[in-house]
């Protein structure tokens, strides 16, 4: 329980979803937390929670080598999230650019920075995802951590060559304290991105706006609730912090091994708000829809996180959905006026 107390950690990407989730319970076990910010951007869980206000943020580029080797140095970090990424598929099918650019030379920018000055970095947690694995049949699901990484669009390429740019800095002669995660799709309390499902859909099924559908409804995915990520990122950077020499380099996958059509998401989310007339509407909205960039199936188990770590989720699906309504009610009610609908 004192293992955080007074560490210091770098989480980029601080001000998104997991970033902030994250930076929230580091504070509370006693860490000196600094993040790294591009914009002030003041809608999002970070400020919404008052958990600017207990860390250290610093304005600048991920690709600022100057910058983050300067904070890595003097500030003598000792573990660093990156989890800072360009995460929309879409912009990622017509903007890859900019998508390669935050994504891939981020990371290695971040890499090469720790390499110059790695004294005091104990542990460096890279959150790949699922998507690098790229599409297989739903016979070879789940994905496991030896798979071969055979991505197609550009977002998912993008986190597949990070990630084995990162898996590079952890062997000789370099040797950085290194692992990957590649988790499935995370929801929760703090998802302000309303082109995700989970947000766009609560929103709407409050009555806040219309639910937009990308799709059939037919896609197969593995929901993580972020309570249980955030526990398992805490559980791996102490885990790398004490065991430098069996633990760099690997990756790890979590899931749920129990995915869920769209559909059915979007049935229980609506249902649990009491608003099923809706979701028969967006039904009858989703026929037909064809989804362009993105994979048909995906999910993974949580075999090798649970024998190195003893994690396993603790949130069904159900569960998960009913705490994140709770906390879009309040989030919503704080930010809008009304309803409109």
């Amino acid at each position: 329980m004192n293992f955080w107390i007074d560490k210091k950690v770098l989480i980029t990407g601080v001000n998104g979803f997991v970033g902030g989730n994250i930076a929230k319970k580091l504070v509370k076990l006693g860490a000196e937390v600094f993040g790294i910010v591009r914009t002030n951007k003041m809608n999002s869980y970070l400020f919404y929670e008052n958990i600017d206000k207990k860390i250290s943020l610093i304005s600048g580029e991920l690709c600022d080598i100057k910058l983050l080797s300067r904070i890595i140095s003097e500030e003598e970090i000792n573990v660093i999230y990156h989890l800072a990424a360009q995460v929309e598929v879409g912009i990622g099918l017509n903007n890859p650019y900019l998508t390669f650019e935050s994504n891939v030379r981020g990371t290695y920018t971040l890499l090469e920075s720790v390499r110059q000055f790695p004294d005091s970095v104990k542990a460096f947690v890279v959150a790949s995802s699922d998507k690098a694995y790229g599409e297989y049949s739903k016979g070879e699901m789940p994905y496991k951590e030896d798979y071969p990484l055979k991505p197609e669009y550009p977002y998912d390429t993008s986190k597949a060559c990070a990630d084995m740019i990162a898996r590079s800095y952890s062997y000789v002669p370099h040797k950085l304290p290194i692992v990957i995660t590649r988790f499935s799709n995370i929801y929760g309390p703090g998802q302000l991105n309303f082109s995700a499902l989970f947000p766009d859909a609560i929103r709407s099924a409050l009555g806040y706006s219309d639910f937009v559908p990308r799709g059939n409804g037919s896609m197969m995915r593995d929901f993580l609730f972020i309570e249980d990520v955030v526990d398992l990122y805490i559980r791996i950077a102490e885990a790398l912090s004490k065991d430098k020499e069996n633990i760099t380099g690997q990756i790890f996958n979590a899931g749920t091994n129990n995915p869920k059509t769209v559909k059915h998401i979007l049935e229980k989310v609506f249902s649990s708000t009491g608003n099923i007339d809706e979701y028969n509407k967006i039904l009858k909205r989703m026929e037909n829809k064809k989804t362009t960039g993105e994979i048909d199936c995906q999910f993974m188990d949580y075999e090798k996180v649970e024998n190195f770590f003893g994690w396993t989720p603790n949130h069904s699906v159900d569960e998960g959905i009913d705490k994140t309504i709770k906390w879009y009610k309040r989030y919503l009610k704080d930010r809008y006026i009304k309803p409109i609908v």
